[in-house]
């Protein structure tokens, strides 16, 4: 229980003090006029008040991978703390942070965008199409997984197929209308069912007296019952919960909404931070609900299953069912946003006119329509990989926000620094994955899989640090 404590008083501390040193770096001004205020198309730009910024945030961002990344990381053990903390504060609230901002700075241009203006046309392509497909691909699993989720609790008449539809119509709704019509209005009711399950959990697990929680210091050791490694398998299984490129797509939406650069730090690294708490609430239950981490991988029916055991065991049947809605709501109040930025992206892509309602339904019905179409593949598959795109994404936002700041003479190494171990893990994932090239190499190689995977992660990340070098040199004389 010491080491959870710690770790959650690492990640307030970390928003106090960190957080407003990354808002202090970047150099937040009330006096610069913001999108929400200077464009106010009443349909994506629309001012909200500061505690709707941080609950849409919060609610956009935390979708099933502070749950289930979280709860599959606990399969290593408690060292899955260690990245939650770390990888939130000087990486992933540092990532969500710099997206939302530099968007606010380019009147809430999507991510795709701004990693061309810093980055080149090139990364700009590339982007567009990453990011458009993985905010589909997480639109699909937002709404597949949440269909599972409710089908536990309905009659069996009310399938899971039933509920897709139901939440599909939903998304409809929700990526058409205007932001303050649905989202900004029913986020707060799903954010009251959000933070009452991760308080249920959290407290049962650490109060109840029922169940163990080990500390960090005598089980400082990789568990997973599959023998994968820490590195860099466990950087990929914990997205959400430590630092992820989804984010990044969703900072532009609420960028728009801001009326004041001030409240970025409350509306991106907070919500970052207090995402990464939810998730340490999961993984914490992970490491204690089940004896050890190979029960937890053998609890039938797949992580689903885990999530009801752990709520209904924990909360009692009512209780149970209210921290359910909680972890339905997380998906769901991400997938809308999911195919709403979608949407933004492809607009801003091809620059059309989203107060035009006409123009607007057109691209809400094909994105949607994309998105039915891949939910009819294993839902699986479309996890996996949408996880690795994730974590790309990821990569490109911290290099360009490293690039921002060095055209602005400001401090690069808050960007660069994570950037360059989130290279480095990516590109050794790449290789070393089943789902990139390990599937194809992986028999080749052998054992020599892994260390082959780990050397040309470090080749590829020296020769983009070099890169990167090269181009401040040249901005410095510039």
């Amino acid at each position: 229980m010491i080491t959870f404590i710690i770790c959650v008083l690492a990640l307030i501390f970390g928003y106090i003090f960190y957080g407003k040193y990354i808002d202090r770096v970047f150099g937040s001004s009330a006096d610069n006029i913001t999108p929400a205020v200077k464009i106010n198309d009443g349909v994506d730009y629309v001012v909200m008040k500061p505690w709707k910024l941080f609950l849409v945030q919060l609610l956009n961002i935390a979708g099933l991978g502070p749950i289930f990344g979280a709860l599959n990381g606990a399969l290593f053990g408690p060292i899955a703390y260690v990245w939650i903390v770390l990888g939130a504060i000087f990486a992933g609230a540092v990532h969500d942070y710099m997206s939302g901002m530099i968007s606010m700075r380019h009147n809430g241009m999507s991510v795709a965008e701004i990693s061309g203006e810093y980055l080149g046309d090139g990364v700009r392509k590339v982007m567009r199409l990453f990011s458009i497909f993985l905010l589909i691909m997480f639109g699909v699993v937002f709404s597949k997984g949440p269909a599972g989720l409710i089908a536990l609790l309905t009659p069996e008449k009310y399938g899971e197929t039933f509920w897709f539809v139901i939440i599909v119509a939903y998304y409809f709704i929700a990526t058409f209308v205007p932001v303050d019509k649905v989202i900004g209005r029913i986020y707060p009711i799903f954010g009251i069912c959000l933070i009452a399950m991760a308080l249920g959990v959290g407290s049962v697990i650490m109060f109840s007296g029922k169940y163990q929680m080990p500390e960090l210091w005598n089980n400082f050791t990789n568990v997973h019952p599959n023998n994968l490694s820490v590195w860099p398998f466990l950087f990929v299984t914990i997205t959400c919960g430590a630092i992820s490129g989804f984010h990044s797509t969703q900072s532009p939406m609420i960028a728009r909404c801001c009326a004041s650069e001030k409240q970025g730090h409350k509306a991106f690294y907070g919500a970052m931070i207090a995402e990464s708490i939810i998730a340490l609430v999961w993984a914490a239950a992970g490491v204690s609900f089940y004896e050890n981490s190979q029960a937890l991988l053998q609890a039938g029916g797949g992580v689903n299953t885990v999530v009801y055991e752990i709520c209904t065991s924990t909360m009692g049947k009512i209780g149970g069912i209210i921290a359910m809605l909680g972890v339905i709501v997380c998906p769901i109040t991400s997938g809308d946003t999911s195919y709403r930025s979608a949407r933004l992206s492809v607009a801003d892509w091809l620059k059309f006119d989203q107060k035009d309602w006409k123009k607007r339904l057109l691209l809400t019905v094909i994105i949607l329509g994309i998105g039915v179409a891949i939910s009819l593949l294993d839902y699986s598959v479309v996890w996996r990989y949408a996880q690795w795109i994730n974590q790309f994404i990821a990569m490109i936002v911290l290099w360009t926000g490293a690039m921002y700041l060095v055209k602005n003479k400001k401090n690069h190494f808050i960007c660069s620094v994570p950037a360059t171990f989130i290279t480095a893990m990516f590109f050794t994932y790449f290789v070393q994955s089943p789902e990139c090239l390990g599937a194809l190499i992986g028999n080749l190689l052998g054992s020599y899989l892994p260390i082959v995977s780990i050397t040309f992660g470090l080749i590829i990340t020296s020769v983009i640090c070099i890169l990167f070098a090269i181009k401040c040199k040249k901005q410095k004389e510039f």
